[in-house]
């Protein structure tokens, strides 16, 4: 599909299931956050429905008119000798490439909801140290179009441009072709709005999600697929995303 010109870049993803028991979520969830201390974490309940979530990813947030959204596109390990290793990063072509197709496609959703000439990329590949990987991820802003409520802004952008590929429906429509399980609530979002109309939303990302109905804890991992992927690196790259979910269940 990418040789041929169908898509440039598809977000792939697969699941690891798992049967919970008398799992403890809120103890796990705490292992989780403490081995990544990721910025968008959230646990939540909902009747039988569990999320633990070590997100480190911002879908948007929005103060006043402003609307603010951070892709993550390119990972690696966090290393005793850091700086070189957020250095290959910031330098891989690979990553690079992934990062810029969702920056583009970011930018084009935003377009639909922001005033004339405002949108802009204010950081790109951008390198950030969590505490067990290292993250690219760029910042596209833009001023809000008046009287643009949050269903419109849901509309124009999700689901998030990193979670998808682009172009944005052909990935998708690959995606839910290829994949063996369904999503679910993995690659959505959870946040929070203000009376102010103030807002911020992360990604559904490093996430276990536990349905007690069925006693079945399920582990979503993906990465973006180009032209220039290797399948053994795409693999360890998915293991790596989900060892703090892993390492935290033993």
């Amino acid at each position: 599909h990418i040789q041929r010109g169908d898509i440039y870049e598809v977000n792939y993803c697969t699941a690891f299931k798992a049967e919970v028991g008398a799992l403890h979520s809120p103890a796990l969830f705490e292992k989780m956050a403490s081995r990544t201390e990721a910025p968008f974490s959230t646990y939540l309940k909902l009747n039988q429905h569990e999320l633990l979530c070590t997100s480190p990813e911002r879908y948007f947030s929005k103060k006043g008119q402003r609307i603010l959204s951070q892709p993550i596109k390119g990972t690696n390990r966090r290393v005793s000798n850091n700086r070189a290793a957020m250095a290959s990063l910031k330098e891989s072509e690979k990553e690079r490439a992934e990062n810029v197709m969702i920056v583009d496609l970011v930018r084009n959703d935003l377009s639909r909801v922001a005033t004339k000439g405002s949108v802009q990329v204010s950081e790109l590949y951008g390198t950030y140290a969590f505490k067990n990987v290292n993250q690219l991820i760029s910042t596209v802003e833009a001023n809000i179009t008046p009287n643009i409520g949050f269903w419109e802004l849901f509309g124009a952008t999700f689901p998030m441009g990193s979670m998808t590929g682009a172009p944005k429906v052909s990935a998708m429509q690959l995606a839910e072709q290829y994949e063996k399980t369904a999503r679910e609530i993995y690659s959505g979002t959870v946040g929070y709005t203000t009376p102010e109309g103030d807002a911020d939303f992360n990604v559904v990302i490093r996430s276990v999600a536990i349905n007690r109905n069925t006693g079945v804890a399920t582990t979503h991992v993906g990465g973006a697929i180009t032209i220039l992927s290797d399948p053994q690196q795409e693999y360890e790259e998915c293991l790596l995303k989900a060892e703090s979910m892993f390492d935290s269940a033993r």
